[in-house]
């Protein structure tokens, strides 16, 4: 595996990235594991026992990649009390938009589209970072902030990943779901976004490959769900502990460890293996809204705040590995 990354993110003039608001979009459709084995070799209690879910959110038609990332990106811009003539910047996170025309081509229409709801002219683009996207997002808009290139920068994770499902794959068809989250990330006189952890294992390059099969329409996301298991219990707790280090705290220094909704068993295993005290919350969001990729941590994030599980000026860790494979993780204050 590579060695990890750190990525300092540079401090002009006393000014920090800081999160000042988030949002969310969460699909209508709330589909039960029963449903999902009418179509899947399996039983709802194999997919409960190898995954945590319960139930998760398919997008309806009209529920498209636009909509749900425009309305997470509202929301987080009236929880900040912010304009979309006050948004610099648009990174949005995705890995389901598949068009004809090639993923990169079809994500870039789509930070374009997600501007023009928004009614802002600010420069929009892609995140390709798979589960990933969002930590990165964040990555990228504290850079940006920090060399005078962005005051504020929508951070929007998105996804249809329903739409890229193979319904027989026992590796796949029970885990993935749709929503969006997002994050205005602006500045303020103290720090808000810790150091980033991030890096890619490039030996896990085809664990998680999303490709164009004959017979199929559209493109087909596969995975080697135990291959990715075993790298997460075993590689998570390292990356998640030099993220706490290079933010100068401890595991009992945190009130949240908010890693991507990947599967149960590894959010459980690596939040035993870190050693965060009992009364550290940990996000448990894919029991009930499955893996959203991209939008798991901005939406677990934001269910954390509106039921009161963390206040403003509470830190939380993030963490989200994914595709490549690559992973990035950091520490933030919530607004």
């Amino acid at each position: 595996m590579n060695t990890t990354h750190a990525a300092h993110v540079p401090e002009p003039d006393r000014h920090h990235a800081v999160l000042l608001g988030i949002g969310d979009y969460r699909p209508r459709r709330i589909v039960t594991n029963e449903e999902i084995c009418r179509t899947l070799d399996s039983s709802p209690e194999w997919i409960l026992r190898r995954s945590g879910i319960r139930t998760r959110c398919f997008a309806g038609p009209e529920e498209t990649l636009a909509d749900m990332a425009a309305t997470a990106a509202g929301k987080a811009l009236a929880d900040a009390g912010a304009a979309p003539d006050e948004v610099d910047q648009i990174l949005v996170a995705t890995m389901s938009d598949v068009g004809t025309a090639g993923t990169a081509a079809a994500a870039d229409r789509l930070a374009a589209e997600v501007a023009r709801r928004l009614g802002t002219a600010a420069p929009a683009e892609r995140v390709s970072a798979a589960c990933a996207g969002f930590t990165v997002g964040l990555t990228l808009a504290a850079a940006s902030g920090a060399h005078w290139l962005a005051r504020t920068c929508l951070v929007i994770g998105v996804e249809r990943m329903s739409d890229i499902l193979d319904p027989t794959d026992r590796s796949t068809a029970f885990l993935f779901a749709d929503g969006a989250g997002a994050a205005l990330v602006g500045r303020g006189t103290e720090p808000g976004i810790g150091t980033t952890v991030w890096g890619t294992d490039p030996a896990l390059r085809e664990a998680i490959t999303v490709r164009e099969e004959p017979g199929r329409a559209a493109p087909v996301i596969r995975m080697r769900g135990s291959t990715v298991f075993r790298w997460a219990v075993t590689h998570l707790p390292g990356i998640v502990q030099d993220v706490l280090a290079r933010s100068g705290v401890g595991p009992g220094d945190v009130q949240a460890f908010v890693p991507h909704q990947a599967n149960l068993r590894i959010i459980e295993a690596v939040a035993e293996s870190v050693g965060f005290p009992a009364e550290v919350a940990v996000a448990r969001d894919i029991v009930d809204q499955g893996n959203t990729s991209a939008a798991s941590i901005p939406l677990a994030l934001n269910r954390m705040r509106t039921s009161g599980t963390l206040r403003g000026g509470d830190l939380a860790v993030l963490v989200g590995f994914g595709a490549g494979l690559t992973y990035a993780g950091t520490v933030v204050r919530i607004p």
